[in-house]
């Protein structure tokens, strides 16, 4: 039987060995609009690992249009870094093409010198908070313009193919929208009239680089903006690209940056806008491609072979294994290291202005300062704890060729990143700490579980150097009352070992605290599986159903003594997060101290003075402290060691993971 995945696909007269399609994604690893060697190694890989075609980018068409850590398409002095980059793409066996993108009102005025940013109307934009300058018509020609030499220099620089973005709030789509475009011209108004200034780019585009030469559009199926552009007005659009334009083939993707739709993260189910693909197939003869939160050939598959979409958009995934399209063609998806939409070192690091990195795999953008060498002896290694700091130090001492023996207390590896699992829509995590442990199955690291390592297991093992990743223990608070019986921890709560009464106050309003509200939040809500069949079969009105689905039979509180709920949470999470704990009606109150716990309840201290809180339940979310008893008997033992992750310094599961790699890749290093 044929694997759709690997089966060959045309765009134009461009012929594509697969249907896997990375998108461009920012990296922020282009330096003053230059390709870097950073860029070249980071692509490389993705290459070699077999992917059908790679867009990079976004490029930016004029000097507005993005920023340094772009790469830039809009002088000829950037021609050799591209011809540079879509090379060593093509050498490996990929196509290579160019993403062309304006920020429009999305772009922030110190990132262009203090300039202005443009748009078509002077709306301001509720993601940078600044008031774009309205285009002139002369300036909108200029655009057009700029957009088609960025094209051709694409072409002249070898590359396959060029994609424009015309979507997710940027310039074309800013005038798409009656949202914010208010204009009265020729570019404003109707939808035809709205639609002409991405059309032009496009017909302008196909006059400067020829009719042969693939132009890909990257458009929303869907803006997810109140009163903006639903699935009708794009649909008529698509039509226009490929019947008015020439476009000769289409990439799907979801709602703009100011939506408040979830559309990365972990709670979006994968696959779930493969709906959108769908339906602007059945609108056009060209190819379609379907992207957002598609990390498994599995689900790619199940697209394909349904008829979504003819390629599969897989940006992320490609991250989080470079080799997964390899993997997936000769069977051995059960290596592949999905990413787990965590948003934590691709989309968190570019809000922190710095370049992408990934939690799933710690040399993504660090190609070549992990590429492994040979070493002159191997060392036996022990690690001790095998949670995602220890898994991450045994797999990059074992690429080195190191001798690993991993020591874990529990009956499984993976540690917090099961608790981290446990909240609706972060199932995810789980999926890493089965993909960790699966990497050190493959490469035959030999594994103790069940055993509590002390003196006597070192002077047995008499390894050359060890991995303290004993992780962390669970902090309390000393207030009155917090040893009576009604009083549990959040580890205890999300592992399922305690029950919780009907009124429950969480202590601590950080993640962990936020994660365990949500977990409870969801007791007595109707299951996926249930409100399909009630909503099939008409049992319920629609907000019947969906107060079913949001409410659950639990009275939740959740109380921080700082100014703020889930300060520890990366910002592409956060938000959803807390419009979850809204939507579901958990209380949550800031500035508040937890003074006594009582047989009724909480005496907690506020702005306002004192208050007693009732409830059945208090769980202590208050955080934890790092748990190293080893270190000061392996110090005596005068042995060589590193100590990761929260035995460490208790910090964030992406912290862990690259300690512990960077760890395991740097031990005894001769």
């Amino acid at each position: 039987m044929k694997d759709l995945l690997f089966e060959p696909i045309q765009i134009n007269q461009l012929t594509i060995k697969n249907r896997i399609y990375m998108p461009a994604m920012h990296l922020a690893m282009a330096n003053q609009f230059e390709v870097t060697d950073r860029l070249v190694d980071f692509y490389a890989e993705r290459a070699k690992g077999g992917v059908g075609m790679i867009t990079v980018g976004y490029a930016t068409v004029d000097e507005l249009s993005g920023n340094v850590t772009n790469i830039g398409a809009h002088d000829d002095k950037y021609i050799p870094g591209l011809k540079r980059l879509a090379q060593v793409i093509q050498q490996h066996g990929a196509r290579a093409a160019v993403q062309l993108n304006h920020a429009g009102r999305y772009n922030y005025s110190f990132f262009i010198n203090g300039k202005q940013p443009v748009a078509p109307s002077a709306i301001a934009s509720r993601m940078t908070r600044e008031t774009p300058k309205a285009l002139e018509l002369s300036e909108i020609k200029a655009i057009i313009q700029y957009f088609a030499d960025a094209a051709y220099r694409v072409k002249q620089a070898g590359y396959d193919a060029v994609e424009v973005l015309s979507g997710t709030g940027y310039l074309i789509s800013e005038f798409l929208s009656p949202l914010t475009n208010q204009r009265t011209d020729d570019y404003g108004g109707t939808l035809e009239n709205r639609m002409r200034f991405g059309l032009e780019i496009m017909q302008a585009i196909k006059g400067k680089t020829g009719k042969d030469f693939p132009l890909i559009v990257r458009m929303n199926g869907n803006d997810f903006m109140s009163q903006g552009q639903g699935q009708k007005e794009l649909h008529v659009y698509a039509r226009y690209l490929v019947e008015q334009a020439g476009v000769d083939a289409l990439c799907i993707n979801a709602g703009w940056h100011e939506a408040r739709v979830p559309q990365i993260v972990a709670s979006v189910p994968r696959g779930a806008f493969a709906y959108l693909a769908r339906a602007i197939k059945m609108q056009v003869s060209v190819p379609v491609i379907a992207s957002h939160r598609i990390n498994d050939p599995k689900t790619a598959r199940e697209l394909l072979s349904d008829g979504m979409c003819d390629m599969v958009a897989m940006g992320r995934s490609l991250i989080a294994d470079a080799y997964l399209p390899e993997k997936a063609q000769h069977g051995r998806e059960k290596e592949i290291v999905h990413c787990i939409a965590c948003a934590q070192g691709c989309f968190d690091n570019l809000f922190r202005l710095k370049s992408v990195e990934c939690m799933c795999n710690p040399t993504a953008g660090y190609e070549k300062k992990y590429s492994v060498t040979s070493l002159g002896t191997p060392k036996k290694v022990m690690v001790i704890g095998g949670g995602p700091a220890g898994m991450s130090a045994a797999i990059a001492a074992s690429k080195r060729g190191h001798h690993v023996t991993l020591y874990e207390q529990s009956s499984q590896l993976g540690g917090q990143l099961f608790l981290a699992a446990a909240p609706p829509g972060r199932e995810e995590f789980a999926e890493l700490a089965k993909d960790l442990s699966n990497q050190i199955h493959h490469m035959k690291i030999h594994v103790i579980l069940n055993h509590t390592v002390t003196h006597q297991t070192i002077e047995n093992e008499k390894p050359d150097a060890i991995i303290l990743a004993t992780g962390a223990i669970q902090a309390t608070i000393p207030i009155p009352g917090v040893n009576r019986p009604h009083v549990v921890q959040a580890w205890d709560v999300l592992s399922n070992k305690v029950l919780t009464g009907r009124r429950v106050v969480v202590i601590g309003g950080g993640a962990v605290g936020v994660e365990t509200s949500l977990f409870l939040a969801e007791k007595g809500t109707l299951s996926p599986e249930a409100l399909k069949f009630l909503f099939v079969n008409k049992a319920e009105d629609n907000d019947t159903l969906y107060t079913l689905a949001t409410k659950g039979t639990k009275e939740i509180t959740l109380i921080e003594m700082i100014a703020e709920v889930g300060k520890d949470i990366g910002k592409s999470t956060r938000w959803t997060m807390l419009q979850d704990m809204t939507r579901e009606g958990i209380k949550s109150t800031i500035s508040t101290q937890a003074i006594e716990i009582t047989e009724s309840g909480i005496k907690v201290k506020t702005p306002q003075g004192l208050e007693d809180i009732p409830a059945d339940t208090i769980v202590l979310a208050i955080g934890s402290k790092s748990n190293n008893p080893l270190q000061p008997i392996i110090e005596q033992m005068k042995i060589p060691f590193k100590v990761v992750g929260d035995a460490k310094k208790v910090a964030t599961a992406f912290q862990a993971v690259h300690e512990g790699y960077a760890a395991g890749h740097e031990i005894l290093k001769d």
